[in-house]
């Protein structure tokens, strides 16, 4: 057993979430050892990216040029046949055309590429990636996490002692437990089904690079095109059918495509690519999930190990890659002395979860515009038939051991909750009825949509991610979004007390 090693921080996990982190904590001098279980590149889901990704954590990254001029299909934003309107409708980046610009867009990106690139740059600035490299369990001393049991690509066992071990491993994370247990929303327990295909038609221009999310009677479907050929497609249905998926998926596919029309016009001269890593259907369960707690003395939870909510806004690269700044900051801030562990973890914990509470309530709002259909996956996703448990749920992922007892009235009564999330879904609905459908000049009401209120929540953060790197450091009009909460150094690195 190899115990020779003592980095700072061990970071479990090589894709988004956990290269952010390991870098961001390289950047600021400390040891970093970064273990992979793959090969990198290797395929993964999630090809829809959001500009805070793009111009905000990879401009803090360095790595926002190499992006560009890796050939991603630019994204204007989505295109959705979706709600009591039967015609598409846009929702993109830029609030109008005139305010158009090069962060209003973001990429639809294969991952092998994009993951590979993000890992590259943690081995440039410093950190010690190995790749092939399982890890086990962690080793604890009472209840501090200090290192971590692995073995590395011949076999070999290891333990790795460490301030700090991050677990960004994913959704089948086997170390995520040692912090708390899993708490699963009933609204978005789905089921994907996806696969890819070559010469799939393409929407007009401008918005040709936009995903396209069209709903059906049992579910709906991503259609991304990832390059000018290559399209990413995917039908999202309930979960009671992943048996059927995993028997039969070319059968349960044709069948999907043939019950939703838009799709089949899109797929109608298009062929299934069926050779390398594109070539196979493969099954992902899209199950919408908050760990209890995202941290613990010792060890931090971030991207799928942490949490993940519905795909169908494109958030699980933002939200792995947004925990993973947050939690580089808090990492930096206590092994530097400048704030003690739990003053530094507390503020990751509730920027995190804010982050991820807005675009579960505004996903909410989103399914429950769907009002023309009847079927069970439809109905099973109305607020106002949700049950008093799947509400009370909404403030356990939102608030963690926190919400408890919190004396927050407005969250913990049901009745006030189903209020509010129906208000949220009218008023969202009324304003993508009044933006329109998509039009080649498209954009040019998308004031409506974001003047609605679950709108303006899930652009707040990203908006202000993109703002300072941009600008390249802090500003004087940081205030904490906590009462005796926290601000961003000067560097971007780490915490400061206002």
């Amino acid at each position: 057993m190899s115990t020779a090693e003592s980095p700072d921080v061990v970071v479990v996990g090589g894709g988004p979430g956990g290269s952010t982190t390991a870098a961001l904590v390289a950047m600021a001098g400390h040891r970093v050892l970064l273990l992979e279980k793959e090969s990198f590149p290797r395929h993964q889901i999630g090809e829809s990216l959001l500009p805070a990704t793009i111009h905000g954590i990879c401009r803090f990254l360095g790595v926002h040029e190499e992006i560009e001029r890796a050939g991603f299909m630019p994204k204007r934003g989505g295109t959705f046949r979706w709600g009591s309107n039967p015609e598409p409708w846009n929702f993109l980046f830029a609030y109008s055309p005139l305010m158009s610009g090069p962060t209003s867009t973001a990429y639809q990106v294969e991952r092998m590429k994009f993951d590979k690139i993000l890992l590259d740059n943690a081995r440039r600035v410093g950190v010690d990636v190995r790749e092939q490299c399982t890890a086990v369990a962690t080793l604890t001393e009472g209840d501090r996490v200090t290192g971590l049991r692995w073995t590395d690509s011949d076999g070999q066992p290891h333990e790795t002692s460490a301030r700090f071990v991050v677990d960004a491993s994913g959704s089948n994370s086997r170390l995520a437990r040692t912090v708390g247990s899993r708490d699963y929303s009933d609204f978005f327990r789905n089921v994907a089904l996806y696969g890819y295909y070559e010469g799939g038609k393409r929407l007009p221009a401008p918005d040709s690079g936009n995903i396209l999310c069209c709903a059906w009677d049992d579910g709906w479907f991503w259609y991304i095109p990832l390059t000018d050929t290559l399209t990413s497609v995917g039908a999202v249905v309930n979960r009671s059918q992943a048996g059927t998926l995993s028997r039969d998926p070319e059968a349960a596919m044709a069948q999907f495509i043939e019950r939703a029309p838009m799709i089949k016009d899109y797929l109608a001269d298009a062929t299934r690519v069926t050779e390398g890593p594109y070539g196979e259907f493969r099954v992902r369960k899209d199950y919408s999930y908050a760990m209890e707690r995202f941290w613990q003395p010792g060890m931090v939870l971030v991207g799928d190990a942490a949490c993940f909510v519905d795909p169908v806004f494109s958030t699980g690269v933002h939200l792995a890659t947004y925990g993973g700044l947050l939690a580089a900051r808090s990492i930096n801030s206590a092994l530097s002395g400048n704030l003690d562990e739990e003053r530094a973890f507390a503020e990751f914990e509730r920027r995190y979860r804010r982050e991820y509470g807005v675009f579960y309530e505004f996903l909410l709002a989103f399914y429950d515009m769907q009002q023309g259909e009847d079927s069970y996956f439809w109905q099973a996703r109305k607020v106002s038939q949700a049950e008093a448990t799947d509400l009370r749920a909404f403030v356990e992922l939102v608030g963690g051991v926190s919400a408890v007892g919190s004396g927050e009235s407005a969250l913990m009564d049901v009745a006030e909750l189903r209020k509010r999330f129906d208000a949220s879904s009218r008023e969202l609905a009324d304003a993508v009825d009044r933006t329109g459908p998509a039009r080649t000049e498209s954009g040019e009401r998308m004031g409506e949509l974001f003047g609605t209120e679950v709108v303006t929540g899930v652009m707040q953060g990203m908006n202000e991610i993109q703002a300072r790197a941009s600008i390249g450091g802090a500003t004087s009009l940081e205030r904490p979004l906590f009462p005796g909460g926290l601000v961003t150094s000067a560097d971007g690195l780490g915490w400061a007390v206002p």
